[in-house]
């Protein structure tokens, strides 16, 4: 349980008032799991998410089994959120077959996921990132035909484990691309977990130099290099105001050893709760939830906030 009073609240001048947080650990975090979290649990994870008062929490994703088989269970799920606004539960979609699958089960926001740099694109998707953006506009198009609002995510946008540093120029172009093709929304991935402050406040000033506004941006860090709340308050100090991260720090990639996941959710609340930033989230239903999904992974939660709330426990 958090102590009275704490975090103490001090504003900082220039930053937001209030902060939407994109909840992903149902999603991106289950994911990366090695075993598969069954259907129920994953549902009632979901259900407590929101009702800790995270207004975005991300469902699932309408990718093929073989690929993601933890989140296999995609149409099984969804139906069992329901009572939950299908606007508060965007998915992941990769092609018109994802497509397909969510809209017949009521999705109202989705999510497509692309690349900044060809490695990965081809690693990930099989393409080059035109290609995998050729692919994107069918879906694009008729999510938008269907009224339904589409996120655009961006991977590697700071650096690739292949191809090392990402050109700020060439992060830029395919945020844009994503954009013409009609995404409401874009999320700056740092998957690899590189980033630095300066960075981050350099892309997002190119961002706005090549039309892009703030207001469209997400930022999406992973904390391999403990630079997660560093790099989001650069974000904040820039005028985002939406920021992706995971209950309990679930998560990881893949392409870094190192990786410990994605920003975990309650240090960021944390940290936004003490610079009297509104989030609308009940911190401690948020780490009772956190500490509950680490006793059914079977593991301790990175998430230095949660741990030092459960020791007070």
């Amino acid at each position: 349980m958090t102590a009275p009073g704490l975090p103490m609240e001090v504003t900082a001048e220039g930053l937001p008032t209030r902060v939407r947080i994109h909840e992903v650990g149902a999603r991106d975090g289950l994911q990366n799991e090695q075993t598969v979290v069954p259907t129920e649990i994953k549902a009632e994870f979901i259900r407590r998410l929101a009702d800790a008062g995270l207004p975005t929490v991300e469902a699932t994703s309408f990718v093929h089994p073989k690929w993601v088989p933890q989140l296999a269970d995609a149409e099984q799920l969804f139906p069992q959120l329901d009572g939950i606004d299908p606007h508060r539960l965007p998915v992941l979609v990769p092609n018109e077959r994802g497509l397909d699958r969510a809209l017949a089960l009521g999705a109202r926001r989705i999510a497509v996921f692309g690349s900044a740099t060809e490695s990965f694109a081809k690693a990930n998707l099989n393409r080059t990132v035109d290609e995998a953006l050729a692919m994107f506009a069918p879906v694009i198009e008729r999510a938008k035909d269907a009224e339904v609002q589409v996120r655009g995510y961006l991977s590697m946008c700071f650096g690739d484990p292949w191809e090392g540093p990402v050109p700020v120029a060439q992060t830029v172009r395919v945020c844009r691309a994503l954009l013409d093709l009609g995404c409401d929304e874009l999320s700056l991935g740092d998957t690899i977990g590189v980033a630095t402050p300066g960075h981050v406040q350099t892309l997002l000033a190119s961002l706005n130099e090549a039309g892009v506004a703030t207001s469209r941006i997400g930022v999406h860090f992973h904390d391999t290099y403990g630079q997660a709340l560093a790099n989001t308050f650069a974000a904040l100090q820039h005028g985002v105001t939406t920021v992706d991260a995971s209950a309990g720090g679930l998560g990881g990639c893949p392409y870094a050893k190192s990786a410990t996941g994605n920003l975990a959710t309650e240090d960021l609340v944390w940290m936004l709760h003490g610079l009297g930033i509104e989030t609308g989230v009940d911190l401690d239903r948020l780490a009772a939830t956190s500490v509950w999904m680490a006793d059914v992974l079977g593991r301790p939660s990175p998430s230095r906030t949660l741990r030092a709330l459960s020791h007070k426990e």
